[in-house]
């Protein structure tokens, strides 16, 4: 089975859900393979104010039942996508082979737990780079390379073809095609239940076919 993580940086729902995304890794280990994506959010998707956001901030702490309140001082007024975020994480992953969530972790609560102005570059490439044991400077350059660009916009489109909107978005694949997909959810029980029942899917299918074959062809 494939889980993949379509998440935004900055995205405090995404923050919400890193607990589920641990359990699922820790729960399917060894029967399943993990990947995270970048899915940009653009001006549409974000909001228009620091009283907007500390109103989104309250409501979605409250319902995580969180014993802190997310700090909105990195936004930046008018500025309806944040690259340095998610560029210098991803950069961080395929070029300097961090496979795990630490950059984007250290971004993720520069940002929206100590208010950091994240979308300074030199100050998103410092953070993830402390985290990482990286060279900031080499990571910076990293992550201007049109290439990373290019496969974040890329990874944001294959979001968008699923149809769905919220950040984030988990979707779980099986080996014979079958799919489920969450948009919006931040609880690892409904997640773990659909994996659950697409690995037994699999594995009924595996069995019918070590005792009847190929199907016929006519």
């Amino acid at each position: 089975m494939r889980i993949t993580y379509y998440l935004e940086v900055v995205s405090s729902w995404c923050h919400w859900a890193e607990p589920a995304w641990k359990q699922l890794k820790e729960h399917f280990a060894g029967r399943a393979e993990f990947e995270w994506k970048i899915a940009l959010m653009d001006a549409s998707s974000m909001p228009v104010s620091r009283s907007q956001i500390d109103w989104f901030y309250r409501r979605s702490g409250t319902h995580m039942r969180s014993p802190y309140k997310l700090n909105s001082a990195w936004f930046q007024d008018g500025l309806g996508e944040y690259l340095a975020p998610n560029l210098v994480a991803l950069a961080a992953r395929e070029c300097f082979g961090i496979a795990d969530d630490r950059a984007r972790h250290a971004i993720t609560h520069a940002a929206i737990r100590d208010g950091r102005p994240v979308a300074q570059w030199e100050i998103c490439a410092e953070v993830a780079a402390a985290a990482c044991g990286l060279d900031a400077a080499e990571l910076l350059a990293k992550a201007s390379l049109p290439e990373i660009e290019a496969k974040a916009r890329a990874t944001t489109a294959e979001f968008h073809a699923l149809q769905v909107t919220q950040r984030p978005t988990f979707v779980l694949e099986n080996a014979i095609g079958d799919r489920a997909v969450f948009s919006g959810l931040a609880q690892a029980a409904p997640l773990i239940a659909a994996g659950e029942a697409l690995l037994q899917d699999a594995a009924y299918a595996a069995s019918y076919k070590a005792h009847y074959g190929e199907p016929p062809r006519a």
